[in-house]
């Protein structure tokens, strides 16, 4: 791991080493993510985070017993009532 030095432009922006961009496989418009640790701050590319916490989720619902199928299906259960609700429009392919 290495140690880079960048210095704080004025408005708060500083330039992400090459050699970092080059490890990190970032590319101009990528979003990165800070996430503020006891140590200092730490920069990741936004979709590691989007990653991280899908498979958080996964975890948690393995541990519930829940297969992503459910999940999915509840979704699909859940935003048909909210259809019917708002807007009176019922699912005529189950009926």
């Amino acid at each position: 791991m290495s140690t880079l030095a960048v210095r704080v432009q004025e408005k708060g922006q500083v330039t992400i080493p090459l050699e970092i961009r080059r490890k990190l496989n970032l590319k101009q418009g990528d979003m990165v993510i800070f996430v503020e640790t006891e140590n200092g701050v730490m920069i990741k590319p936004a979709e590691v985070i989007v990653s991280e916490a899908l498979d958080e989720i996964g975890i948690v619902l393995k541990a519930k017993g829940i297969s992503l199928e459910e999940l999915i299906e509840r979704g699909r259960d859940i935003r048909s009532e909210i259809v019917e609700e708002e807007y009176g429009i019922t699912d005529t392919k189950s009926q």
